[in-house]
């Protein structure tokens, strides 16, 4: 064992760690893409 492994920074679950990354990019381009769509159907 190498001394990065004895003393590690974050002892968080790495799959929580991306699920929680992969939710908020899907929250960001879903906002990205809901936007233009109301500006779309009010100007419409």
């Amino acid at each position: 064992m190498n001394k990065f492994e004895k003393n590690v920074q974050s002892k968080n679950n790495d799959v929580i760690d991306a699920g929680l990354a992969f939710i908020v990019g899907f929250v960001a381009l879903t906002v990205i893409y809901v936007i233009p769509q109301i500006f779309a159907i009010v100007a419409g």
